[in-house]
């Protein structure tokens, strides 16, 4: 086992903090890069919502207690009102005041906690997911390190500058709550199969009943089959019947039941929305329509592994080609002997841990991006551990044009944005154009020069620079305009700046509504975008109005519709007099003011 001195570790564990601490808040907070991209999508805005009303709820309840979650004396009565304050909000996540059982409460409890540090803010709403990711990053670098070191900063670095990573780590959603509990588990399940030490298998109980939390039961479900999976392929039956540890499944269940039970007494109907419409439903039908053809997280793979792909890509194979071998020798008793170090059967827990998730989602009758994130960490881990062994020998000729053309694509893809955003064009203008090839030309010239001259060790350092200036170009130089193009937030923020004094903002209908969700026949051609609709609800901190829901308002509010639709105005508010306030063109909305009927 190569040994790493206390020096160095500390150089490189220095070296993981500054690399993934810029690829995780650059851009996101005020305080690094700013942050001016605002809530985008209709989860973020829908999931910062929730638990900006939990925290609203559970701190008029301790108000009314004149308590705190932690009880300033041991007294039963200040006990008793410590408990109605922590339960205060807590249990049931609501939007615009009803029950929402869509998902658990972990991230609405861990965004309640940053709103109350820093305030409610839409930066602060992404911080569950930025430090859940580095929590995932540290653990990672310090596990590899421990039980396979050598590559262990390249994995970590890998994993922290991926496009999946880079960009699930600022999402306020739950697909990171999920994933980086369920991987630090998991890589805690491997060090105690290694060791045998019962501390390693408590991670794995922990961190599922934390990933339990954020998402339901898909993360123990998964992390079952992966590890039935390896130890059945390596037919050790016992080590299936020692993981069900009793103390184990005993914290599992002490942090998961206390939830479950509480939000299903009080809300009788939790069973059906969440287990069966949000789980097995979504899982077995298209009832979200999300259906995407089979072949959907092969993309989403190669996107999200950017621009670590074909490096990624060529270890999963490696390692698929040994492990496949590794079992054939396996199944000769008259030649095997047992793996002869340790970390041998890493490889082939990985490969399990990075297929599984992909095989199983690419059979959901309803496919998203974020359901295959678990699967980018042992990918990371399995590409570092890969350039590490190839260090003396090189790599080939062919995988380094491949990582070159990668990055340089990335490079292209993120240059060419801005012109996109502002001009709508799939094919860019010539300085555009020519400024997007120059930039990818010097990236894939900077990898192969650098690479070829100074060797493997260098390619980490070598891709990192583009990533970090692409970063700075997209969320910096930019930020601006991905705001305006693809958040409510600047639309928000002319519509306080134009009717101070209106307090009700509506739209005719809600466009791209699900099947579950109103929909108006009559109102479809003048739907806004749900993005619209979630996003000025947070930002305004006020649902927003649907006439097809909720009819037109006989008070004076402002009116957010299409802009192709205002000739119909007419049409939809025939006994209203209407004047305009502005239009809004990156999203093509037109807003008015409405007067009171009389």
């Amino acid at each position: 086992m190569l040994r790493t001195s206390p020096g160095r570790t500390f150089s490189e564990f220095l070296i993981l903090l500054l690399v993934a601490g810029y690829f995780l808040c650059f851009g996101l907070v005020p305080y690094i890069g700013g942050d001016q991209l605002g809530l985008v999508g209709a989860d973020e805005p829908r999931y910062a919502q929730i638990a900006r009303e939990m925290l609203e709820a559970h701190s008029e309840d301790c108000h009314e207690v004149h308590a705190r979650v932690i009880p300033n004396s041991l007294r039963p009565s200040k006990l008793h009102a410590s408990y109605v304050c922590l339960v205060g909000g807590t249990i049931t996540p609501i939007l615009y005041g009803k029950p929402w059982l869509e998902k658990p409460a972990l991230y609405y409890w861990r965004a309640m906690g940053f709103f109350k540090e820093f305030g409610v803010s839409d930066w602060s709403a992404r911080l569950p997911s930025t430090s859940v990711a580095a929590g995932l990053l540290i653990l990672a670098f310090l596990h590899l390190r421990r039980f396979r070191p050598g590559g262990h900063l390249d994995a970590a670095l890998i994993m922290a500058s991926a496009v999946a990573i880079v960009a699930f780590a600022r999402g306020a959603s739950t697909d990171m709550q999920l994933a980086a509990p369920f991987c630090i588990g998991m890589l805690g399940w491997y060090a105690w199969y290694e060791t045998g030490r019962k501390f390693w298998l408590f991670d794995l109980y922990f961190f599922s009943a934390f990933a339990t939390l954020a998402k339901g039961p898909v993360a123990p479900f998964m992390a079952l089959c992966i590890i039935c999976l390896f130890l059945g392929l390596r037919r050790e039956w016992s080590a299936l019947r020692r993981t069900i540890w009793i103390p184990g499944i005993l914290l599992y269940l002490a942090m998961v039941l206390p939830w479950y039970i509480a939000v299903q007494r009080r809300n009788p109907s939790f069973f059906r929305e969440f287990f069966l419409q949000h789980n097995l439903e979504r899982y077995t039908s298209n009832l979200y329509q999300h259906h995407q053809p089979f072949y959907y997280y092969l993309v989403v793979l190669i996107l999200g592994l950017m621009p670590w792909t074909a490096l990624s890509f060529r270890a999963l194979a490696d390692s698929f080609s040994n492990s496949i071998t590794e079992w054939k020798v396996r199944n000769n008793p008259k030649r095997y002997v047992g793996h002869v170090r340790a970390g041998d059967a890493f490889p082939e827990f990985l490969v399990l841990w990075a297929l599984f998730p992909i095989v199983f989602f690419s059979f959901s009758g309803s496919k998203l991006p974020g359901y295959v994130l678990p699967a980018i960490p042992p990918l990371a881990i399995l590409t570092g551990d890969y350039l590490f062994r190839i260090r003396r020998i090189g790599i080939p000729d062919w995988l380094l044009h491949m990582h070159a053309a990668f990055t340089s694509i990335l490079t292209f893809v993120i240059l060419l944005c801005p012109q996109y955003m502002i001009y709508q064009r799939i094919v860019p203008q010539p300085r555009y154009l020519v400024t997007a090839l120059a930039g990818a030309l010097c990236a894939y010239s900077l990898i192969v020069i650098v690479t070829k001259r100074y060797g493997v060790a260098r390619l980490r350092t070598v891709t990192l620079i583009p990533l970090a200036l692409l970063l700075f170009f997209l969320l910096f130089v930019n930020g601006r305009l991905l705001d305006l193009n693809y958040s409510a937030r600047p639309l928000a923020q002319q519509i306080a700046a134009a009717a101070p004094n209106e307090t009700l903002v509506a739209i005719p209908d809600v466009s791209g509504a699900t099947d579950v969700e109103h929909k108006d026949p009559a109102m479809m051609p003048f739907g806004v975008h749900r993005d619209i609709f979630y996003g000025l609800a947070f930002y305004r901190n006020q649902p927003i109005i649907s006439y097809s829901q909720n009819g037109i308002p006989t008070e004076s509010h402002v009116l957010v519709l299409p802009l192709r639709e205002v000739v119909n105005l007419p049409q939809l508010l025939p006994d209203r007099v209407y004047q305009p306030l502005f239009v809004f063109e990156t999203r093509g909305l037109a807003v008015y003011r409405v007067y009171a009927a009389n």
